[in-house]
């Protein structure tokens, strides 16, 4: 997993180029835009597909290639082969049953566990060293599933969980307020699902207290109702889009490019992924996502970042009922 050390020359006196690798699980619509968005933003030097459709991800991989002379040069391959996946520094699985139209992401885990049961221990044994992200849906219960599969440590293997949703939140609250989305800071904790939580308490709007903010240019502060509203916006949103296009892909594939920049390039960005809790505000034995330092061996500490009463009886909740499903698949 680790880059070639700086000084190992080559043969001649020359340096060796840093490589990354990244795999991709699925090169279905999430996938595909994922490979495409790690391609855009440079993320890494290879970019692989691993596909059960042959036909499908080779297709994809010629598409993507023939735009290479457009983006930061890099080297793209698939195969229905898992041996594709071999040395990647990152692997992250998109493959899974598709929502559907009103079903819930907890309405896909039996197909997807299934899966994850049956593909994840062929990737582990030809990238053993790479960082796991898993974003197929329902992302709490999978990643609890594919600890367990797997064998691997918490920092290693983790889900993408409310990365997406926190920016959403974020987007609606400058919306709201008129101002530049990433002068936001704000998460979404707990499930990546119906239980999922705003971090109110704890959320910022350029140093000020979002609970202080008293609005800008006629635009009122964030009320009770208001937020109530976001926060509900936040949760619907998804499925207003699965609805009207019948699949999220562009923003859960930048979404999953942040969190493997944040490790390919070391970075120590706090990001509410989904990982395995212990000992956090008194939850154990459940992925649920919280903010999380990320870096190249992965996802390290867990940020006990403050909650008010309602948003650790909301956590707690959320808890509840992802433990309640993973149980229920004798998990």
């Amino acid at each position: 997993m680790q880059r070639p050390a700086a000084d190992a020359l080559r043969p001649g006196g020359t340096v060796p180029a840093r490589t990354t690798k990244l795999a991709i699980v699925g090169a279905g619509s999430v996938g595909s835009t994922l490979a495409y968005a790690a391609l855009m933003r440079g993320a890494a030097h290879t970019v692989s597909l691993l596909d059960i459709n042959r036909t499908k991800v080779e297709a994809e991989v010629l598409d993507l290639q023939h735009g290479i002379q457009f983006m930061p040069m890099a080297k793209v391959e698939g195969s229905d082969d898992v041996a594709v996946c071999a040395d990647a520094d990152v692997v992250v699985f998109t493959a899974g049953a598709k929502q559907k139209p009103g079903q819930t992401r907890l309405d896909l885990a039996e197909a997807t566990i299934s899966l994850v049961r049956k593909i994840l221990p062929g990737l582990v044994e030809v990238a053993p060293n790479a960082i796991y992200i898993m974003v197929t849906n329902p992302v709490d219960v999978v990643t609890y599933a594919a600890l367990k599969y797997s064998g691997l440590p918490p920092n290693q293997l983790f889900g993408s969980g409310t990365v997406l949703d926190s920016s959403r939140l974020r987007f609606l609250v400058a919306q709201h307020c008129g101002v530049a989305v990433q002068n936001v800071h704000a998460y979404i904790a707990g499930e990546h699902g119906d239980s999922e939580i705003p971090l109110w308490s704890s959320a910022t709007i350029s140093g000020v207290p979002l609970l202080d903010w008293k609005g800008l240019q006629g635009r009122g502060p964030l009320t009770a109702e208001v937020r109530e509203d976001i926060a509900h916006e936040v949760v619907q949103s998804a499925y207003r889009i699965i609805e009207g296009k019948g699949a999220t892909n562009y923003a859960v594939a930048l979404a999953a490019t942040r969190i493997i920049e944040a490790i390919l390039d070391d970075e120590h960005r706090v990001l509410p992924v989904s990982s395995l809790l212990e000992d956090f505000h008194g939850i154990n034995d459940v992925c649920l996502s919280v903010p999380s330092l990320l870096e190249r061996r992965g996802c390290g500490e867990r940020i006990e970042v403050p909650l008010s009463d309602h948003e650790l009886a909301g956590l707690r909740a959320s808890a509840d009922s992802v433990r309640a499903v993973a149980k229920s698949f004798g998990l």
